[in-house]
């Protein structure tokens, strides 16, 4: 069965919308209903259930959950986090309604950053976090672009915070069995990155791979977002620290 697909329906993705269409036009109340030849018992998926139990224990760690939007624009993704783009990284919207979301977000902290700054007349200290999906480039993918799953915590207030955010990233690694090992386990190892503090910002390796970053962040990063306190904040990748897909 060869189908074209005319401009206006960019929802059509893959067969099992053709399918969708297909009964609709049919009528749902015109298909017989028969018991399945295969039985199947459905769940949670894997990556949904251990982002959900790790929520929990950041939360019992005395950080606030938040959720930021998936759309962010270029200067909140790049510039304003002194970061440069490579062209390689981020999906962009070919028509965006509004310079605020012109771009998927590439990272969490963009929004982080975003909810700080709104929440700075909070009492202090603010600690909050996030465990949701970035979307990135992938040629490999039949769509061309993948989603991710990151955790990010930040701390704000009088003092940068940083060891309580350096202790949460450790229970993290706790929970999913991985020791501070250089070899085996995680471990940090200073980097360059423009939304970090020289000095004060570190990669986070499990098993001599980078799979998340570390840091105080940069007076003119928190500038950018009308902060106006030293923060510090950590982002993960989940499919790394957890060895699950997704």
């Amino acid at each position: 069965l060869l189908v074209s697909v005319p401009p206006p329906r960019h929802d059509i993705l893959q067969s099992c919308d053709i399918a969708e269409d297909v009964a609709i036009a049919y009528g749902y109340n015109n298909i017989p209903r028969t018991v399945a030849k295969t039985n199947t018992v459905g769940k949670q998926q894997p990556m949904n259930k251990m982002s959900d139990l790790l929520r929990g224990e950041v939360a019992q760690a005395g950080f606030n959950e938040i959720l930021t939007f998936g759309l962010c624009s270029h200067a909140e993704a790049f510039s304003k986090l002194r970061r440069a783009d490579d062209g390689k990284t981020a999906i962009v919207l070919s028509n965006p309604k509004t310079a605020d979301f012109e771009i998927c977000r590439p990272a969490l902290l963009p929004g982080m950053l975003k909810t700080m700054g709104n929440a700075q007349k909070m009492p202090k200290p603010i600690k909050l976090f996030e465990i949701t999906d970035v979307v990135l480039k992938d040629p490999t993918s039949d769509v061309g672009a993948c989603n991710r799953r990151h955790l990010i915590a930040m701390y704000g207030g009088n003092t940068s915070g940083f060891e309580v955010v350096h202790g949460l990233l450790d229970h993290v690694m706790t929970l999913n069995g991985i020791a501070m090992d250089e070899k085996e386990g995680y471990f940090l190892k200073e980097a360059q990155d423009g939304a970090f503090f020289d000095g004060r910002c570190a990669n986070v390796l499990v098993r001599g791979e980078v799979v998340g970053v570390t840091g105080m962040l940069h007076p003119e990063t928190l500038e950018a977002f009308d902060i106006p306190f030293p923060c510090s904040c950590v982002e993960i990748r989940m499919d790394k620290i957890t060895g699950i897909k997704g």
